[in-house]
């Protein structure tokens, strides 16, 4: 495994801890992202290849692994203008044959973490574009 990335015990638990953080603090994002992963990237394709068939990389010889990441979205301190060096940042590597049962963990962690999680009240914010339309339009004349 790379150097830097999570075993997959140790993501769970880890993503575990940043989801039960999120919810005590009652506000704060969570992003999780996804992509697959290339065994060669030093290896460019031969121009003959990619002349024959543009997509050529969506039919791999073999299955490739891919890479999940979790972050807790604070890239930046409060002033906006320095990185964060507390941002939590965390990233595994799923094999192929392991990605089912990696599924279905990742799923049952992402459910408990979200459970107490409350719908954003949009509400407030259509209330306050329809008075700006109002106003927008004009108001009656007192003559």
């Amino acid at each position: 495994m790379a150097s830097g990335h999570l075993s997959n015990d140790e993501f769970f638990a880890k993503l575990a801890s940043l989801l039960e953080k999120a919810q005590k603090t009652g506000h704060g994002s969570v992003h999780f992202t996804q992509k697959r992963m290339t065994y060669d990237t030093d290896a460019a394709p031969s121009p003959a290849k990619v002349a024959d068939d543009p997509l050529w990389d969506l039919n791999p010889p073999k299955p490739l692994p891919l890479i999940v990441r979790a972050t807790d979205g604070e890239s930046t301190k409060s002033d906006r203008k320095t990185k964060n060096p507390d941002k939590v940042k965390l990233s595994t590597i799923v094999q192929p044959d392991d990605l089912e049962t990696f599924f279905t963990r990742y799923a049952e962690v992402c459910k408990t973490g979200m459970q107490s999680l409350k719908k954003r009240d949009r509400s407030k914010r259509k209330k306050d574009k329809g008075k700006k339309k109002k106003s927008a339009t004009g108001e009656e004349k007192k003559g």
